[in-house]
């Protein structure tokens, strides 16, 4: 599968077509000299993967994840942590330009930073088409 992300898991239920996949984080764990303060260390999550081939996996098979292209990881990170940095700093700058102290400017940022992630929870099944894995057996 080349250089995609990947993660390893095991198939914890099918419904219809979707195949809910639970993966362990991968990290840079063992580099990291915080690693025993962690939450993120070795936490479980679902990954939902929509496939037209759902009926050949079963419970507790082991499978491999990925994303279609790399591209699509590319495009999740502008969305998810660049977008919203851009927001919160635009939206900080705007309100000192304005004449607004310190405190009131960070709260309008930080809503203003909530407002973009509700957007997003508004439009998830849109970007959830955007955002494509596959699933293969180990």
């Amino acid at each position: 599968m080349g250089s995609s992300v990947q993660h390893r898991g095991i198939v914890e239920r099918i419904v219809g077509d979707i195949v809910y996949v639970s993966v362990e984080q991968q990290s840079a764990c063992a580099a990291c000299h915080a690693k025993g303060i962690c939450t993120e260390q070795g936490a479980k999550r679902t990954i939902e993967v929509r496939s037209n081939h759902a009926s050949q996996y079963n419970v507790g098979d082991r499978v491999i994840v990925a994303l279609l292209n790399n591209a699509m990881g590319f495009s999740s990170i502008i969305w998810g942590y660049m977008l919203p940095l851009v927001v919160l700093i635009v939206g900080l700058l705007l309100c000192k330009a304005i004449g607004l102290g310190d405190g009131p400017s960070a709260v309008i940022s930080i809503v203003a930073v909530a407002i973009y992630y509700g957007a997003m929870y508004i439009f998830r099944n849109k970007i959830e088409k955007k955002i494509q894995f596959t699933i293969i057996k180990e």
